[in-house]
């Protein structure tokens, strides 16, 4: 619809080309005829034609002849429905086009299966998948569902009902026991595998005998004058006694004796495995600590320099796993460490962790940490709370608790009580409103005047998080009130200027928060709390949001001095305990409440856990049990 947006995307591609519009060597055609045919097939069909560069991105460069033999691939474009994908066929095929197409089953059994991804899910039980195809008007469910495996397209899976007595979604005469049929698109069922076979690895190759090596002897003949004795490495169990917590002496001892631990815990559980890393290097191995975020990595960074170890030993699971941080790889190819203490383990997506366990090395010591109470990853997978749940390794459940008022309201939420609590010095702040309008204006108040002047915390150590990104007082409708308030200007930089605080998605369910410094002709150059980050020109306007107000996901794993939630009227449905937990406990010193739900806030908290992800890793992690 936008003609100027649409030659900005031909130039693009165009250069991407190396200026040519033509055909490629060897008679392929080259980018800017593979975005030209794709609009032809778009327009025959009634389709948009701007959609033509994500089209060629998402299908290839076959796009056009592919989307001419199956019109429904249109749907594996984002953002585009099926009735939009059923239209673009109609007009394509005409009279051969119907219902019962299974190219048209087939397309929608995928979709189904990457919207459920975008939900959390792994894989969908085949009665699910078999309701959706019926509201989507496919006369016969159950052989579209055949049929789309046949085809190869999903991957199907039978796991044992754990929960004895429950309905089975489908039932097989000759097994002893129910089972659900589950359906899965094969990148996050081959995740899963391979995370499962990884952690199993793990704990098979990990030799209890190099727990206790032997420490360096003095027995022998003395020492001739001015010669210095190897110093004596402590035991593990020294270590465990000299830790600074009863729950970092358990986490030292499980680690000593395992190759993979679990380890629970809030905000000062994380010295914990500070403490591990600090265990390990006194004897000898290689470990190192990885978070979430950069905020996260600084954060660790900061306490390993302060016990004298390099900072360089925090690292964030994407730069370890890419390889710009961390140790770097062996000649194997595996990470060259012995210990890897993953902190924010909730975080993990289950292709992350998967690439992440892949890259250690046999009898290599993993730890998963994390807040069990905070919101899931944003990817598809809850790895951290399978990996519990499956009892695959020791569990260390951290009694240290998080302190002061805030820590203690963060506590009660965790057990589904929302409690009033003494905060002598303001630390938690209820500002009552009674629309959206006010809770906007409350908000602004509270990020530019009052949490400062009060509390002597700077702006820019004042976030906001709120539900979503839409509606009265979403992120965009925050964010544009906070701009103008703190950083007014024309947005002459795509809609920025130099001090805008900013979100930048990296990746997928990975999100850094910066400052604008300055515009150039690649992009926009940031300030991410000391990291000088350039975000690509083309990027600017999909991955580059205003950052005063987040939501709850894109603060978890973060930390700032002050937070201010925001929970206006309309947020009820949207509000879980999940939420709530991880928007409270993002303030360390202050947290200011702008509360226009009303009862919708203790009911969530009291009733509305985490909505349930279908998942295979757990029945994975328990197969070996289940076979003896």
């Amino acid at each position: 619809g936008a003609p100027s947006g649409v030659a900005a995307h031909g130039e693009t591609a165009g250069q991407a080309g190396d200026g040519s519009s033509g055909a490629a060597a060897g008679g392929a055609p080259g980018p800017a005829a593979e975005l030209d045919q794709a609009r032809q097939v778009l327009a025959s069909g009634g389709a948009p034609e701007h959609l033509a560069e994500q089209v060629v991105r998402t299908l290839g460069e076959r796009a056009a002849p592919l989307l001419r033999e199956d019109p429904w691939q249109l749907l594996a474009v984002p953002g585009v429905r099926p009735e939009q994908a059923d239209g673009f066929a109609r007009a394509l095929l005409g009279p051969a086009c119907g219902p019962d197409d299974a190219r048209r089953s087939r397309a929608l059994v995928t979709w189904l299966l990457e919207r459920a991804a975008l939900e959390g899910h792994t894989a969908r039980e085949s009665a699910t998948l078999r309701d959706a195809l019926t509201r989507h008007s496919v006369p016969d469910p159950d052989q579209a569902l055949r049929d789309t495996v046949a085809e190869g397209a999903v991957l199907v899976f039978q796991d044992a009902l754990e929960t004895p007595g429950a309905a089975p979604a489908v039932t097989d005469e000759e097994a002893e026991q129910p089972v659900r049929v589950l359906l899965g698109l094969d990148r996050y069922a081959l995740a899963e595998e391979s995370l499962a076979d990884g952690l199993a690895r793990l704990i098979n190759t990990f030799e209890p005998a190099d727990a206790e090596p032997a420490a360096p002897t003095t027995d022998g003949p003395a020492s001739d004058a001015g010669t210095e004795a190897a110093p004596e490495v402590p035991t593990w169990e020294a270590l465990a006694e000299a830790a600074p917590s009863p729950s970092a002496a358990e986490l030292i001892r499980a680690v000593a004796a395992h190759g993979a631990v679990t380890h629970s815990g809030g905000e000062s559980a994380r010295a914990e495995p500070v403490a591990l890393v600090f265990a390990a290097h006194a004897r000898g191995l290689r470990a190192y600590a990885a978070a979430h975020t950069d905020d996260g990595r600084r954060r660790l960074a900061a306490a390993l320099a302060d016990g004298g170890l390099p900072a360089t030993l925090a690292v964030t699971v994407t730069g370890l796993v890419a390889g710009t941080e961390g140790p770097g790889r062996d000649a194997e190819g595996a990470l060259a460490l012995d210990l890897l203490a993953v902190l924010d383990a909730p975080q993990l997506d289950v292709e992350s962790a998967a690439i992440l366990v892949e890259s250690l090395a046999d009898g290599a010591r993993l730890v998963l940490s994390g807040d069990p109470g905070v919101l899931w990853s944003a990817g598809p997978g809850r790895v951290f709370a399978d990996v519990v749940a499956a009892r695959a390794c020791p569990q260390v459940v951290s009694r240290t608790p998080d302190p002061g008022p805030i820590g203690e309201l963060v506590s009660g939420i965790g057990i589904g009580e929302l409690q009033q609590v003494e905060a002598p010095g303001k630390e938690v702040v209820i500002v009552p409103v009674r629309d959206a309008g006010e809770a906007v204006h409350r908000t602004v108040q509270l990020v530019a005047d009052s949490v400062p002047r009060a509390f002597g915390v700077p702006v820019p150590d004042v976030q906001v998080i709120t539900v979503g990104h839409g509606g009265a007082v979403g992120t965009r409708a925050l964010n544009v009130a906070l701009k103008e308030r703190l950083n007014p200007g024309p947005g002459r930089f795509g809609g920025f200027d130099p001090g805008d605080r900013v979100a930048y998605a990296v990746a997928p369910g990975r999100t850094v928060t910066g400052t604008v410094t300055s515009a150039e002709p690649d992009g926009l150059r940031l300030d991410c709390g000391g990291d000088d980050v350039l975000v690509p020109r083309a990027r600017v306007a999909d991955a580059l949001r205003h950052g005063w107000a987040v939501t709850a996901h894109q603060a978890a794993g973060r930390r700032w001095p002050a937070a201010v939630a925001v929970l206006p009227g309309d947020t009820g449905p949207l509000l879980t305990r999940s939420w709530v937990y991880t928007a409270f406990s993002r303030g360390a010193r202050h947290l200011s409440v702008v509360h226009g739900a009303g009862q919708a806030l203790p009911h969530a908290v009291a009733e509305v856990p985490a909505a349930e992800r279908t998942t295979r890793l757990r029945t994975l992690l328990r197969a070996p049990d289940t076979t003896g």
